[in-house]
Parts: structure tokens; C-alpha cells; sequence
């Protein structure tokens, strides 16, 4: 149903008034009664009528019934698909390759790491988890509308289109990659996160080329996928920031934040 209307659900206040600051295409926004009881839902409907969004009164109980959650939000509004081609991320790095990430909870929280540490962009391969279901959008926290996020088919026809493109394609694992520290994360990037029980699949390693680890002190297993990210990516914009600071004032003007695009 998402798929054949190019639209989604998103619940709450919060959500909504990311759609809003990102200027998404929203179809409609519905509310139960009494929210505009609420100041903070007030005032998101409020800002939802000046920007021309139908809006519909829902009656007593049928939130409930619709909502995904036990303890449902007071409004809710339908958007547009935010999801851009492959070409109109390729200038941008690093890139967050998804190959077969099954936990919508866990894209969510990529599409989070990557807008909180300026990453270029998200891209899922066929496999991965539903970037529109309801506990993805929930795990994102309003990032989905901030982060650019690529729909990709096979994951071999991915990465040969990205190594195309310039990039080095690094798969993230949890031994047996090169130290994160010591590795070159510049230029054109693509990490390459797996399935969080399995990895990468044997196929799909064998076509990148290598791998970074993030080494472990004590005795878990793994990282969760999300929070390799996190390292990964927070390492990079350390360095850009470094790297800014130390080609003067200016540039270290232009660098600052985790602002990587």
C-alpha cells in the first residue's frame, strides 16, 4: 500500500514538526479530539494550516484504532515518499550502505547516526528493513526528512554502480578488519553495514574493498550495527574538523559542525 501510493504514516508532534521544518510534502494532517487542547500539538496544527495542509478532525476512539502505538499521539499526517535516486547522492560521502539490515528499529537509528553526523546519505539495498514502516520512521526521530535516502535494488548492482563512482566500498565487521583508528576514511566512502545476526554475506564481501572493525576491550560479541555506524562516522567528521582547524580560520569556519555532504 506505502509502496503503490509513494506515501506514509507519521505519528506525533514531533515527527510532524520535522516534516514541516524540512518543508515535506504532506497530504493531510488528522487529529484527535481534544488535541488543540494540547499547546504543543496546537500549535504544530497551527503551523500545518498556515502551510495549506488539509486537516481533518478524526472522532473519538478512531486514533486509536489507526495508530500503531499502544499510547497512540494526538495527531498524525501522511507524506510524500522522501527517497531521492543514486545519482544525486554520488558527490557526497561517506555514504551509509544498508545490505540486508532486517530491523526497522535499527535503520531508523542509522538514518539518526547519519543526520547527526552530517553523513552523505543512506542508501538500502533490496533486503533491507522497510524505510517507511512505522517503527523505522519512529527510530529516525524526524532524521528520515533530513538525510538524503536511496531505494537500491541488488546489492552487487549497488556496489558496482558506487565503485563507479569513485568510492571505496569498506564493509563494517566485527573482527577481522583493520582498525578503524588506522584506516583512511577521506574522499569518496561507502561503509558497508550487514545483517545484524549474519553480516555480509560471502558474496557480497568478496566484491568490496576491505574492511574496518571497531575493536573491543571486553566481551560482547559485536556492536549493534547503529552504534558501529555512530563510530564510524563521528571518527570522520573528528578528522574533517581537525583537518578544517588546521588549514586556518576560514576554513575552519566553513568546517564546523559534523557537517560532512
Amino acid at each position: 500500500m506505502r509502496a503503490a501510493e509513494r506515501a506514509f504514516v507519521i505519528e506525533g508532534v514531533k515527527l510532524l514538526e520535522s516534516a514541516l521544518d524540512a518543508g515535506a510534502s504532506l497530504e493531510a494532517v488528522f487529529h484527535a479530539p481534544g488535541a488543540a487542547e494540547h499547546p504543543a500539538a496546537a500549535e504544530v496544527l497551527g503551523r500545518a494550516d498556515r502551510a495549506g495542509v488539509r486537516r481533518f478532525a478524526l472522532r473519538e476512539g478512531v486514533m486509536e484504532r489507526v495508530a500503531d502505538t499502544v499510547t497512540p499521539q494526538p495527531v498524525c499526517a501522511v507524506a510524500a515518499f522522501v527517497d531521492v535516486t543514486l545519482d544525486s547522492v554520488l558527490d557526497a560521502a561517506p555514504l551509509l550502505v544498508c545490505v540486508d539490515v532486517r530491523d526497522p528499529g535499527n535503520l531508523g537509528a542509522l538514518v539518526r547516526v547519519a543526520d547527526a553526523a552530517g553523513a552523505g546519505g543512506v542508501i538500502c539495498s533490496a533486503g533491507t528493513a522497510d524505510l517507511y514502516s512505522p517503527k523505522t520512521v519512529r527510530a529516525s526521530a524526524g532524521s528520515l526528512f533530513n538525510v538524503p535516502l536511496v531505494l537500491a535494488g541488488a546489492p552487487a548492482e549497488l556496489l558496482a554502480a558506487l565503485a563507479g563512482a569513485g568510492y571505496r566500498r569498506l564493509a563494517t565487521v566485527a573482527r577481522g578488519g583493520r582498525d578503524y583508528a588506522e584506516e583512511d576514511l577521506d574522499g569518496r566512502l561507502a561503509l558497508v553495514l550487514g545483517n545484524e545476526a549474519s553480516g555480509l554475506p560471502p558474496e557480497t564481501a568478496a566484491l568490496l574493498d576491505g574492511a574496518v572493525t571497531v575493536p573491543m576491550a571486553g566481551r560482547a560479541e559485536s556492536l549493534n550495527v547503529a552504534m558501529t555506524a555512530t563510530v564510524l562516522c563521528f571518527e570522520i567528521a573528528r578528522r574533517r574538523r581537525r583537518e578544517a582547524a588546521a588549514a586556518g580560520p576560514q576554513a575552519g569556519e566553513a568546517g564546523d559542525g559534523a557537517v560532512l555532504r
